[in-house]
């Protein structure tokens, strides 16, 4: 699964938010009214795009009076391998050095660290983390 998210580009990712926000298959005109608000791509682009997710084994076309469309990909796993390829590529695999970068580039407010320290607490005891 990791090789066939890693192949997915930006232009894909449009497409699959699409499908993933629908949370269910949708047919071809449905995707282009939604990518039409978005974007200014033609149907013949929102096609080819359909067509190579689809080569790459990440959705499904279904041919009913027309094709409709739904991920085989989930938009968790999607994003699971993005974050762990992005800490592998920067942090050489810390999430700690992440998150320290976050820290120290004041990226996190007080509300967004006291989120992630709730988040430590294992069984909602404290075990220490601060």
């Amino acid at each position: 699964m990791d090789l066939l998210v890693s192949r997915i580009t930006d232009s894909e990712v449009e497409v699959m938010r699409v499908l993933w926000e629908a949370g269910c298959e949708l047919p071809i005109a449905d995707i282009r009214k939604t990518l039409e608000k978005k974007s200014k791509w033609e149907t013949s682009t929102i096609k080819t795009l359909l067509r190579r997710l689809c080569e790459k084994g990440v959705v499904l076309a279904t041919k009913k009076e027309v094709f409709y469309y739904k991920p085989l990909v989930s938009e968790e796993e999607y994003n699971e391998y993005n974050t762990q390829s992005l800490i592998d590529r920067l942090y050489a695999g810390s999430a700690k050095k992440l998150v320290a970068s976050l820290l120290g580039n004041k990226k996190l407010d007080e509300t967004d660290i006291e989120e992630l320290r709730n988040m430590f607490k294992v069984g909602g005891k404290d075990e220490g983390y601060n």
